[in-house]
């Protein structure tokens, strides 16, 4: 998608369904028997790899439960001012289009891991937030923009999204994301997974420690 193109076309609508079927097939077929890491100390949070059918990378599958239900819990998950203040792995982000039903074009920078030996990356996103099967979903790809912040590496993202339903337990409910970054630069894939899981991890315990305050 071409970030100007989005301008006179406003395709929003038609991209959005593509990239929701393209999520669909995740989800429908997401039977990911590699477990990545089971982190002990975050017994509800799990993390999952297995080979992308998007690019030459992996798609990680995060799953854990959150006290709140799935219409706040979303409001804090999709792009906007209220997402930087607590995510910490994102330090900048300014929507640059706003599109029709619930959709935008969303610039973001992320910060560097494993002591920098991940550096800061720059994203520009199509993001759509909408109701999915029984819960909510706020799902994601990156499109073609030209301006570049000078000393970031523009990443990718292939389809991605975070869904969320009622548990059984109506006081929590169960949040499941599904990523496919492409970070982009000669990095190790021990590095990739180790900050994969850590980040998806950390999302948590942020999304949670917000959610309370």
């Amino acid at each position: 998608m071409n970030l100007s193109g989005a301008s006179r076309r406003n395709p929003s609508v038609r991209f959005n369904q593509s990239l929701m079927s393209r999520l669909n097939g995740i989800v429908s077929n997401t039977v990911i028997s590699s477990v990545l890491l089971v982190w002990l100390f975050q017994k509800d949070v799990t993390v999952w790899r297995k080979p992308s059918q998007e690019f030459g990378g992996f798609l990680y599958k995060a799953e854990g439960t959150v006290a709140e239900n799935p219409e706040r819990i979303m409001d804090f998950i999709r792009p906007g001012a209220r997402r930087l203040e607590w995510d910490s792995m994102i330090t900048s982000l300014e929507i640059l289009q706003t599109l029709d039903q619930g959709c935008c074009v969303v610039k973001y920078t992320t910060a560097g891991q494993l002591w920098n030996i991940i550096s800061p990356r720059e994203f520009v996103d199509f993001s759509c937030t909408s109701e999915y099967q029984r819960g909510l979903l706020s799902c994601g790809v990156s499109v073609d923009h030209e301006e570049q912040r000078a000393g970031l590496v523009r990443g990718f993202n292939h389809p991605c999204g975070w869904f969320c339903v009622p548990a059984q337990d109506l006081e929590l409910s169960v949040l499941t994301g599904y990523i496919q970054t492409d970070l982009r630069g000669m990095l190790p894939q021990a590095a990739v997974d180790t900050a994969m899981a850590s980040g998806l991890v950390n999302f948590f315990t942020d999304l949670r420690r917000a959610l309370k305050i």
